[in-house]
């Protein structure tokens, strides 16, 4: 029996010329050992010649393995990218860089690109550090400025096109980050606000523009404090399960790569649940570097996170990730990332944990330092954007050359699952061509309309994306 040669044509096609037919088994054998070879063949040229793009982006370019983890300038909106754990290099293939960005006032011609059909306006500006965003039933906005430890609360113009109101909610906060109203719904009685070392609640009614009263504590204290870079991470994030009854708290590690059962870290690196009024606190989830930013799915309920990977293992290495939350789950930090993959400085440490490593549902751009993100619940984008996810990638410090510095969509499938690990960009233009910086994303939120709210904290700034169709 003779193969012809395999020629991928509209599809794959596998031609084969079938001689010596005889009533004897071994040419049987052997039609049935060249079709298994053929099925090989063909897996092996789909692998390597993808072809499941987002539906929604028919006309998108996939990028994979090495190309996929390309640094800021093949960034564009629509391009998609997947990387898998076979994509990985091993560690230290290159150096580990201190290449922290230069940030620059937003230049004259600067221009945030987005996708045909968007436009991008600024919304608000003359914030100290706005590192969260949070609409309330009524659309009004609740900016976290973090460095002024207050919640400020935005009411929009009638056009939308701006601010009509600026008020302080609350302050005299500590390190203040995430913000979640309870209960979920059309009528919250309480703005919940993640302190660095603890979560405490606000008296609210929808539409109050200041605190009915003052904060409250409800018994849930944090390992505190932290550092923006290189480990201590600061931030901590809430959100609710959508019946209201779990309160879900995030909590990065308070070092880049130290030993995760030394006393400093034994209450860190985690995702804890809480009864909705603080008790019952349980670890929902752990060894996960920094979560910066968890949401909950509003279909399936699932909890996602947004998390920051470590670094000092080289440019590509490991992936930050998005992925959705297993109850249980270990996500491999110190002693693993992204499956069992060892980390060099933890050799011969914790083996019977390799195999418990869960890998994320979507690989990112090593350090591109994705925070919050957000399900698009609204209607005014196009259908196939609801309950997509966006996230916000605050952008590289530790990579030779940059990478993040944009908004990204998750394409979702109707059961609330990442398309096969691909991500989009969606909106670029944060980096200038000379290599500096003047945005960094980190807040996402949905406004009442339907526009998407951006806050950025290079240039402290609030942005408003909407869809117009033209």
């Amino acid at each position: 029996m003779e193969r012809e040669e395999l020629k991928p044509m509209d599809g794959i096609l596998f031609a084969f010329t079938m001689r010596n037919r005889t009533k004897s088994k071994k040419p049987r054998l052997e039609v049935r050992f060249y079709l298994l070879v053929a099925l090989d063949l063909l897996l092996s040229f789909t692998a390597a010649h993808p072809t499941d793009v987002d539906p929604a982006n028919e006309n998108a370019k996939l990028l994979t393995g090495k190309a996929a983890m390309g640094d800021w300038t093949t960034d564009t909106p629509g391009v998609q990218r997947r990387i898998t754990v076979e994509d990985l290099p091993s560690p230290y293939q290159t150096k580990s860089f201190d290449n922290a960005p230069a940030i620059v006032p937003r230049p004259p011609d600067a221009k945030l690109h987005v996708p045909p059909g968007f436009q991008v306006l600024e919304f608000a500006r003359g914030f100290s550090q706005p590192r969260f965003l949070l609409t309330a039933p009524n659309g009004d906005v609740f900016v976290t400025d973090s460095s002024r430890n207050e919640v400020v609360a935005l009411r929009e113009s009638p056009d939308h096109t701006g601010v009509a109101t600026r008020q302080v909610f609350v302050s005299g906060l500590r390190q203040p980050f995430g913000l979640a109203f309870y209960p979920p719904g059309p009528n919250p009685q309480y703005l919940y606000v993640a302190n660095t070392d603890s979560v405490i609640r606000v008296p609210y009614r929808d539409g109050d523009l200041r605190a009915r009263g003052p904060a409250e504590s409800i018994g849930v204290d944090l390992s505190p404090g932290g550092l923006l870079r290189g480990g201590g991470h600061w931030t901590r994030a809430v959100v609710f399960s959508n019946d209201g009854r779990k309160m879900f708290v995030s909590i990065g590690s308070r070092s880049n790569v130290d030993e995760g059962d030394e006393p400093g870290e034994n209450q860190r690196a985690r995702i804890f649940e809480f009864n909705s009024d603080g008790t019952d606190r349980q670890v929902y989830a752990w060894g996960i570097r920094n979560a910066v930013g968890i949401a909950v799915h509003p279909l399936s309920g699932t909890l996602w996170m947004s998390t920051n990977e470590r670094d000092g293992l080289g440019d590509n290495l490991p992936p930050d990730y998005i992925s959705s939350v297993r109850a249980g789950g270990f996500y491999g930090w110190p002693w693993f990332y992204i499956g069992s993959h060892q980390d060099p400085r933890h050799a011969g440490q914790h083996p019977e944990l390799a195999a418990r490593v869960i890998i994320p549902d979507v690989l990112v751009q090593a350090h591109s330092a994705t925070l919050n993100l957000v399900f698009y619940t609204g209607h005014q984008f196009p259908a196939e954007y609801r309950n997509n996810l966006f996230a916000a990638f605050h952008g590289s410090w530790n990579r030779s050359r940059r990478t993040g510095y944009k908004i990204v969509r998750v394409p979702m499938d109707q059961n609330g699952h990442s398309r096969n690990g691909v991500y989009e960009d969606f909106l670029t233009g944060f980096v200038t061509p000379a290599g500096n910086v003047w945005g960094r994303p980190v807040g996402l939120t949905v406004a009442k309309d339907g526009a998407l709210l951006m806050s950025e904290d290079a240039g402290n700034t609030i942005w408003r994306i909407s869809y117009t169709g033209s």
